[in-house]
């Protein structure tokens, strides 16, 4: 059985989300944000795929397994049950779909995936909902990494 990791930024230090990737032998970080930009300095987009370069693990952006945009007002106002609902229903989406198979797929050829959103708690993030549904696509243990965070 392959294992697929899970990973939020939410309060992470650069250096702390790095070496709990590495620490889990992570060759390929997969950002299911909708919007792949941060005010958190080094996890927008291209700083953050610059940052994963320079430590060996490649990224790769699947915009359609994102929350849409009424779904994370929802996850920031703590309706966590709204925020799912709203998301399963992107989830269904043809697009969503196609972008869960290509997850599936580089799982199967032997890739150490970890999908990747801001929040920290697992439970309140879609990104678990991601990691269920591949799991009905293929057999997969799902671990819930816990980077270092900022101090105070």
């Amino acid at each position: 059985m392959r294992t697929v990791a899970t990973i939020g930024y939410e309060g992470a230090t650069v250096q702390g989300f790095l070496d709990a990737l590495r620490d889990e032998g992570v060759d390929l970080l997969v950002d299911v944000r909708a919007v792949a930009s941060s005010r958190r300095p080094g996890f927008s987009k291209s700083r953050l795929a610059a940052n994963l370069g320079e430590a060996g693990i490649e990224y790769l952006h699947l915009r359609a397994l994102g929350t849409p945009a009424d779904g994370r007002a929802a996850a920031r106002a703590g309706r966590h049950d709204e925020m799912r609902a709203i998301f399963r229903e992107q989830l269904a989406t043809l697009e969503a779909r196609d972008a869960l198979g290509t997850v599936a797929e580089l799982v199967r050829a032997g890739r150490r995936v970890c999908l990747l959103c801001f929040e920290a708690d697992p439970a309140h993030c879609h990104r678990t909902i991601v990691a269920q549904a591949l799991g009905e696509r293929l057999p997969v243990d799902v671990t819930d990494l816990r980077p270092g965070r900022d101090e105070g």
